[in-house]
């Protein structure tokens, strides 16, 4: 199982936690210095089922600075997908990816389902 974190994000450390406290292992991997390729991001996003702005961290500064919001829904797939590749602080954090498995945030009930 990889584990993408941004080690000072908050939501990351509790996610953290509760995979130690469920003794699940894992492999760490921070988002910063080792960014999502377009190709996983992509293999992520076809495996997840989930919208494309899932993997957008809404809540990032540089997500706000670059106005993305009302970018967005004019670019096509291929261009967000290429634009989350250049930089982890645009990727909602923490994701799992297990398998076939893909999870973008943590929220304990979904991870709770699909993981444990």
């Amino acid at each position: 199982m990889l584990f993408i974190e941004y080690p000072k994000c908050s939501t990351c450390k509790k996610a953290k936690k509760w995979l130690d406290e469920k003794n699940i292992k894992y492999t760490d991997r921070h988002i910063a210095e080792d960014n999502p390729t377009y190709d996983e991001l992509s293999e992520w996003h076809k495996k997840s089922g989930l919208p494309l702005k899932r993997f957008f961290n809404t809540s990032g500064v540089l997500y706000k600075e670059m106005g993305l919001k009302d970018k967005l829904p004019d670019m096509s797939e291929e261009e967000q997908l290429k634009l989350l590749a250049t930089n982890g602080m645009l990727v909602k954090r923490p994701i799992i990816v297990d398998g076939e498995t893909v999870l973008t945030g943590f929220k304990e009930a979904e991870w709770e389902e699909k993981i444990v």
